[in-house]
């Protein structure tokens, strides 16, 4: 059996950035109000579908929430270099995104090594 610690790590990362989103975008820095629930639905919905994927196949979902966080990385680089405060939630975000993708390479490493 492979080790799924790698796996369960990107979950709680992808479990980290679903409640990172509302924390900056609705308190932090939101943006005018006839945009919170569309910049909400945007920043949520991937990381909804990836987290309910995994929750069927944890593999398969891990593997959605890495592509997905490739849209996140970027965003938080973005964010870091525009100079607009806070950028701490946009180094969390950078972090985290790397954590996923990250432990999802250390799991197919693991799964090589072993099969």
């Amino acid at each position: 059996m492979i080790a799924k610690a790698p796996l369960r790590l990107a979950v709680g990362a992808l479990i980290a950035l679903l409640a990172l989103q509302p924390i900056w975008h609705a308190w932090l820095a939101p943006p005018k109000p006839a945009l919170l629930i569309p910049t909400l639905t945007l920043a949520i919905a991937p990381l909804l579908f990836s987290l309910w994927i995994a929750a069927r196949s944890l593999h398969r979902g891990v593997l959605i929430g890495g592509m997905v966080c490739l849209f996140y990385f970027s965003h938080g680089v973005s964010e870091l270099w525009s100079g607009t405060p806070p950028h701490w939630p946009a180094a969390v975000e950078t972090v985290l995104a790397l954590i996923v993708v990250l432990a999802l390479g250390w799991h197919v490493r693991i799964a090589k090594r072993a099969g």
